[in-house]
């Protein structure tokens, strides 16, 4: 199963500690995770592997939206800093709106991401 993960900058930090937390079901054989460029090198530095794409701003976003809609990313994880602005929020909301077309689980904060991923031990 492949899983995005994705963090604004001021959620990065939150990011790689959620994923610490969860590393037991990330590193399972059948995960793969996928990730915006920046926030792909912090998973790495916190001992993942992960398939870096471009960042966010550069058009990362856009990259996982084709990978939803292609079928290949069944979740997603975009821990959103709803307290700062983003210049390139057209991105994020496309994102969001693939998400929903395609009916791609999609937490945009760490409590609905720690509920999606207790979901994937019940399965």
């Amino acid at each position: 199963m492949e899983i995005a993960i994705i963090a604004h900058d001021g959620k990065k930090a939150d990011m790689v500690q959620f994923l610490n937390k969860n590393k037991t079901i990330l590193l399972h054989e059948n995960i793969k995770l996928i990730a915006t460029g920046t926030t792909g090198s912090k998973a790495e530095n916190a001992g993942f592997k992960v398939k870096k794409l471009l960042s966010g701003p550069q058009g990362g976003d856009a990259q996982i939206a084709g990978r939803v809609a292609e079928g290949k990313t069944k979740m997603v994880l975009f821990f959103k800093d709803p307290l700062s602005s983003h210049p390139h929020e057209p991105d994020v909301n496309m994102l969001i709106r693939i998400c929903d077309v395609h009916n791609i689980p999609l937490a945009t904060n760490e409590a609905t991401a720690q509920l999606l991923l207790n979901g994937l031990l019940v399965d």
